[in-house]
C-alpha cells in the first residue's frame, strides 16, 4: 500500500514508516518538525519507496495532492507533551484541532482510510480503571489548561467518528498509551528519557509530584505492529482502540528502575506539580488501559516488559 505518515517525522511516525518500508509498502512523509527531527528518517532517504517534504498539513493543496496518491493517512502530527500542553495551550488547541480537520477534510474526497492517533489523556481523571473504549470520560475545569490537550484529541476523535457515520469516510482510531522508545526526546515533558538522560548525566532524577501517580509504558516498536494491523483490518473501521501495555508502575518505582538499569548513583528527586508546571496542575493518578478489543480483532499483545524497554532508551541514550 502506499502510506502518508503526518508527524512522520516524530518518534513514533518514524518507527512506523521504517516498519512499512520493510515490508514492502510506499511512505510520505509530512512534517514541519516543530517536535520531530529530521535525524529521524535521515536513514530512510535512500529507501525505495520513501519521499517527504518538511511543511505543514495547513498547507492545504499540498497535502490535498499527497493525500490523492496515497491509500491510508497514518495522522499522527499534533502537539504533544504536557510541558508544551501547559505553556502553549492556545497552539496545542488550534494544531489539533484544525490539522484533524484539514486531514479528514480532504481523505473524505476519494474515501482514503484515515488512522488517527488519540490518547490515553481523553480518559482524563476517571477512575474506572483499567480504561475502557466505551467508558465515561471525566475531564477537569476548563481553566485547568492541563486538559486542554485531551479535550482537543476528544473532539478529533467526534469529528472522525461523525466523518464516518454522515460521509462513510473510512477511520479508526487508537488511543496510544505512554508510547516509548528509542528516538523519544524528553524536551517536551516525556518522563522515561528524561529520566535517562538524568541518571546517565549524574543529574537528580526529577520525580514530579509525590511519585505516586501510575502509568502503563509500551514499547513504540508494539504499537506500530498494532497500527499496521488496525489499518488492514477492515472490521477495525468505525472503531475505537485503546493500544498500549497493562503493566502499571508509578513513577517513583521507574525512577528507580532507571536508576538501578543504568547504575547511577543519581538522587531521586520530588518537585511539587506546581514548581514543574503552573499552580493548581492536576494530574491523572492512573492510567492502565484495558486491550481485549484490539487483542480479539487483531491479537496485539505487548512483546517487551518495562525492564527491557527502559534498557532500550538507555541504549539509545548512550549512543547519541
Amino acid at each position: 500500500m502506499k502510506a502518508l505518515i503526518t508527524g512522520g517525522a516524530g518518534f513514533i511516525g518514524s518507527h512506523l514508516a521504517e516498519q512499512l518500508l520493510q515490508r514492502g509498502h510506499e511512505v510520505g512523509v509530512i512534517d514541519n518538525l516543530s517536535t520531530g527531527s529530521i535525524d529521524n528518517i535521515s536513514h530512510l532517504k535512500s529507501a525505495p519507496g520513501f519521499s517527504y517534504v518538511i511543511d505543514t498539513i495547513d498547507n492545504e493543496s499540498l497535502l490535498a495532492e499527497w493525500i490523492d496518491r496515497s491509500d491510508v493517512v497514518f495522522h499522527l502530527a499534533a502537539a504533544v507533551g504536557v510541558k508544551l500542553i501547559v505553556e502553549r495551550p492556545v497552539h496545542t488547541i488550534e494544531t489539533n484541532v484544525h490539522g484533524t480537520e484539514v486531514v479528514l477534510k480532504h481523505a473524505n474526497k476519494k474515501k482514503k482510510l484515515v488512522v488517527l492517533a488519540s490518547t490515553s489523556e481523553v480518559y482524563g481523571k476517571s477512575t474506572d480503571v483499567p480504561f475502557r473504549e466505551n467508558a465515561e470520560l471525566v475531564l477537569g475545569a476548563t481553566s485547568k489548561h492541563r486538559w486542554a490537550y485531551a479535550c482537543s484529541k476528544l473532539l478529533d476523535e467526534f469529528l472522525a467518528l461523525a466523518y464516518w457515520k454522515e460521509r462513510k469516510l473510512p477511520v479508526v482510531v487508537v488511543r496510544l498509551f505512554n508510547t516509548v522508545g528509542p528516538r523519544q526526546t524528553g524536551q517536551y515533558g516525556m518522563v522515561l528519557p528524561t529520566f535517562v538522560r538524568q541518571a546517565l548525566g549524574g543529574q537528580p532524577i526529577t520525580v514530579f509530584g509525590d511519585g505516586r501517580q501510575s502509568r502503563s509504558f509500551t514499547y513504540v516498536g508494539d504499537v506500530v505492529e498494532a497500527l499496521i494491523a488496525l489499518a488492514a483490518e477492515p472490521r477495525a473501521v468505525g472503531e475505537v482502540f485503546n493500544i498500549g501495555n497493562t503493566g502499571e508502575v508509578t513513577i517513583r518505582h521507574l525512577a528507580e528502575r532507571v536508576k538501578s538499569l543504568t547504575g547511577s548513583d543519581s538522587l531521586i528527586q520530588y518537585v511539587p506539580y506546581d514548581q514543574a508546571y503552573e499552580a493548581g496542575f492536576e494530574d491523572m493518578p492512573r492510567r492502565v488501559p484495558d486491550i481485549s478489543k484490539v487483542n480479539a480483532l487483531v491479537g496485539f499483545e505487548p512483546k517487551l516488559d518495562l525492564d527491557d524497554i527502559i534498557r532500550s532508551v538507555i541504549e539509545y541514550a548512550r549512543g547519541n
